[in-house]
């Protein structure tokens, strides 16, 4: 990998001859391969290695064929880079109680379902992504991810901003350079300058400035890029303190992990360099907002009972409330679709659903077509799904990778005619309906997998 000439110069300007050229050969090393694993769904790596900063990460010895694991699709993990599980820590530090958590920069999800398995129970996220294509990418994975209490949204930093001391955390894992994934990504260089780095820095002043608002005075505010030079670290850092008021906190950090400290500065701040821990370029940091007088929020509360103009709420099917394990969801028609919204999502939705584009909330049960109540993708993946509800049938790999093809099947005799789960080593990954000779497939078109290429030999996570 040929890396830019600046980048070279810049960087060991910054890091010492000796340091950068540890950093430039470990660049030139194959790059780790970790996941993260769904604790609410059970799964158990018995020959990875341990990523000493995150309880559910692991590094494998080798890439598997993560397209052709129906246990990917099923949310029981999620690939995510080592580096980045170092949010564990934020998290553990500074926040002990129920909270209203923002992701500001949420796509693909990574920090969004790592976030659901750290959050104290009661807590409500709000993953956010600006950019509209890679929103739908957020919202699949949070689905899969399986978690009730989330909203997923499609804003710019600034509209949300408007929602005055909304939120206890925020995380901010910004648009930045990306010389942290020079070995991810290689074409990545090819796309890196000074010049870039610059408008990057300059942008994510942009985006604090716009969401500062949003957080409560008090409040936890984690930024975080993958990027190695000062412009968009630790200068920013300084910054926040300087025009917000804002306060750093530390992180307690084992020796043997081997983070670095503040380039600049003299801050608490964590760097994470490939030459010295497993995993790629990363930076961290996290702010507590000053203390002051909490404005409380208001929106429009549309009395209850009263129909929008022009629509008709669909009456609710009786069997809807026992698809999921608790019964104090509330009910929530978007168009012919049904969500059940936890407590602390109902206790936000209203003010969001005026202010905000939202893209899903809480569980989406199903859609409505003429009088059948066609159950989710969602439904099935949801950690709180009911089991009980519908009828089961346990499919081996070939069976569960011409379902996620979105083929149709043939169940066993004896199963059940109408809505069926389908499972995968006991982990459900979707819905047919059973018509007796042949099973409808309800998989989502969208998730589908798309390649009609089957690998003689499916190295799996195990």
């Amino acid at each position: 990998m040929a890396l830019p000439i600046d980048f070279i110069h810049r960087t060991r300007a910054l890091l010492g001859d000796m340091e950068y050229e540890k950093l430039e050969k470990a660049l030139q090393e194959e790059t780790p391969v970790s996941i993260r694993t769904n604790p609410q769904k059970g799964m158990q790596i018995a020959q990875g290695e341990p990523v000493a900063w995150c309880e559910t990460g692991f590094y494998l010895p080798e890439r598997p064929s993560f397209t052709f694991d129906p246990l990917f699709h099923a949310g029981a993990y999620y690939v995510q880079e080592a580096s980045s599980m170092f949010l564990e820590q934020a998290i553990r530090q500074s926040v002990h109680q129920p909270v209203v958590c923002l992701d500001l920069c949420a796509a693909p999800g990574g920090k969004s379902t790592h976030l659901h398995s750290l959050l104290p129970e009661g807590s409500v996220l709000v993953s956010n992504e600006v950019i509209r294509s890679r929103s739908y990418v957020l919202a699949e994975n949070i689905r899969k991810w399986g978690f009730p209490a989330s909203i997923v949204t499609n804003n710019d930093p600034e509209e949300i901003g408007a929602l005055t001391h909304l939120f206890d955390v925020i995380i901010a894992d910004v648009p930045c350079s990306g010389e942290g994934m020079f070995r991810k990504d290689n074409d990545s260089t090819g796309e890196w300058s000074v010049a870039n780095v610059e408008l990057c820095a300059a942008r994510q002043k942009r985006i604090i400035h716009d969401i500062w608002n949003a957080l409560k005075p008090g409040g936890v505010f984690v930024y975080s890029t993958c990027t190695y030079n000062t412009e968009e670290d630790e200068d920013n850092i300084y910054y926040i303190m300087e025009e917000l008021g804002a306060l750093p906190e530390s992180i307690p950090v084992n020796p043997s992990w081997d983070i670095c400290g503040a380039l600049k500065h003299d801050l608490p701040v964590y760097r994470f360099f490939p030459h010295h821990t497993k995993g790629e370029g990363f930076f961290l940091a996290v702010l507590r907002k000053a203390e002051g007088e909490i404005t409380p929020l208001r929106y429009r509360n549309k009395a209850k009972g009263k129909k929008e103009k022009g629509k008709n709420t669909p009456d609710l099917p009786k069997e809807v409330m026992k698809y999921l394990l608790h019964d104090d969801y509330t009910p929530v028609w978007r168009d012919t679709s049904l969500y059940l919204l936890p407590p602390e999502v109902q206790a936000i939705y209203p003010l969001l659903q005026e202010k905000l584009h939202i893209l899903t909330a809480g569980v989406e049960i199903g859609e409505l077509k003429g009088k059948d109540l066609i159950p989710a993708q969602s439904l099935a993946l949801n950690t709180r799904l009911n089991r009980n509800a519908f009828p089961e049938v346990d499919v081996d790999w070939g069976q569960a990778i011409s379902y996620l093809r979105k083929e149709a099947l043939v169940l066993p005799e004896g199963t059940p005619k109408g809505y069926v789960l389908l499972t995968y080593r006991n982990h459900p990954i979707g819905f047919v309906k059973n018509l007796g000779h042949r099973a409808n497939n309800l998989y989502p078109q969208e998730w589908r997998i798309r390649s009609s290429y089957t690998p003689e030999e499916v190295k799996l996570p195990e």
